[in-house]
Order: C-alpha cells, then sequence, then structure tokens
C-alpha cells in the first residue's frame, strides 16, 4: 500500500516559499521531470469580486521566481493545454520534452500564453508521462492547475494505471485557486475545494499542494520540483512505497 508523503505544515511551505532554491557544486536532480501548465480559459479570470490581476498573472509570476534555480538543477520539459483556436478540448501541447537549461523556454512560452479552451488535465498529464517513457524510466510529472477536468478524462482512472504499471513515476498536482461547483458569496476563497486531479498525487505517491496566493503558488512550485535540493522528494518517495 503506498502512502502519501505529507507536507511538515504551514510553516515549511513559508519557509519553502521564501528560500532560494540552493544548490550545491555539481549537485542535481537525477530524474527528469515535466511540468503541465494550465493554460485554459479560467486562468484568464480575475477574483470574485473583479479587483486584482487574473490567475495567469500570478503563476508567471511564480514561475519567473521558481524556474530558472530549478531548470539548473534538473532537465526539465513543458506541456500546456488550453489555447487551441477553436479546438476546444483537442488542445494538448507538448513544447518540448525534458531539457538542460530549460527555464528561458518555459517561461517565454507560459509568457506568451494567452488563456483559452477546455481542461484537459488528464490527457495533458499523460501525454507529459509518455514523454518521459513511464513505463522505462522514473520521472516526475507536476500539474498546476486551477480547476476540474472538463474534456472528458478521467484522471483517477490514469492514477490507477499509473500506480499499476509505473510505480516510479510521481505526479504532484498544485491546486491554484481551485473553486467548488458552487460559488460561495460568504466564502469566497472557497477553502474546502480541490481539483478532482488529486487523486494523480494521491495514488502516485506525490503531493497535493493548495495554492492561494503568488507566495504560496512559489512555495508550492518549490516543495514539488525542488528533487533532492528542496525536500528530497525522491527518496522520500521510494522510502514510503
Amino acid at each position: 500500500m503506498r502512502l502519501l508523503p505529507r507536507l511538515a505544515g504551514a510553516a515549511c511551505l513559508a519557509a519553502a516559499t521564501s528560500a532560494p532554491l540552493a544548490t550545491g557544486a555539481g549537485e542535481s536532480c537525477t530524474e527528469d521531470a515535466m511540468i503541465v501548465f494550465d493554460g485554459s480559459g479560467s486562468m484568464a479570470e480575475i477574483g470574485y469580486n473583479a479587483i486584482g490581476v487574473p490567475r495567469i498573472s500570478e503563476a508567471r509570476m511564480a514561475m519567473r521566481r521558481v524556474i530558472p534555480s530549478v531548470a539548473a538543477a534538473r532537465r526539465l520539459g513543458l506541456v500546456i493545454y488550453g489555447p487551441a483556436g477553436d479546438r476546444t478540448c483537442a488542445n494538448t501541447d507538448l513544447r518540448f520534452p525534458p531539457q538542460w537549461q530549460a527555464g528561458p523556454r518555459i517561461l517565454a512560452d507560459v509568457d506568451a500564453l494567452r488563456p483559452a479552451g477546455g481542461t484537459s488535465l488528464t490527457e495533458s498529464v499523460r501525454r507529459a508521462a509518455e514523454t518521459l517513457d513511464y513505463l522505462n524510466r522514473p520521472g516526475t510529472v507536476v500539474l498546476v492547475t486551477d480547476g476540474k477536468e472538463t474534456c472528458g478524462g478521467a484522471p483517477c482512472s490514469l492514477a490507477a494505471e499509473i500506480a499499476a504499471m509505473a510505480p516510479e513515476l510521481t505526479v504532484h498536482v498544485i491546486g491554484f485557486k481551485v473553486r467548488g461547483d458552487h460559488f460561495d458569496w460568504s466564502n469566497p476563497n472557497d477553502q474546502m475545494a480541490t481539483t478532482v486531479a488529486r487523486c494523480l498525487a494521491d495514488r502516485t505517491g506525490g503531493r497535493y499542494v493548495r495554492a492561494e496566493t503568488v507566495d504560496e503558488l512559489i512555495g508550492a512550485l518549490r516543495v514539488t520540483l525542488g528533487c533532492n535540493v528542496m525536500g528530497a522528494l525522491p527518496t522520500e518517495r521510494r522510502r514510503l512505497r
């Protein structure tokens, strides 16, 4: 039975938010990672009272703070789902497979996004896993999403498949400003809402991390992408399996 690694608590996440991603001489992460980034239409939404900036703007801020340091320590690739002209759900876009020093390319692709289309998160995670050759090699997928699967995918079925067939693939899920099905004006932050994609983390030994602010998203990215540099995720995952 797999056990889900647990966050040490709010203090741990706060430390990850404020601390730089330090790397020792010659230190790098041995497992390739794919980032699956939400570029669907909901990422263009502003706060419930039309105050603030779109989610995509905050996500860009967080990515700029984290990705350069991570990209110096491990090979990163990128899948974006969302924008695809009039193809609402045929919108999983493999930008590139894992490579060294991918930071500038990732940030350029995210900065150029114009959020649109549906949320094909299941197909996008599958595409990222296939790019990692998940049936034959260890790897990590980090999904950044603000919501539901809207394109007919079944994330929990994919999670069960990965758990059964690829025990060395870990999927971490960051739920950024996730909202429930029924909006509550008395509780605009809807702190109990969670994405249906959480099962991808639960079943594969990954982490599910909620983020409501830019700082929290920075911390979540560092915790899930930092590998042995921040949090010793691969070692911890293998020990707990």
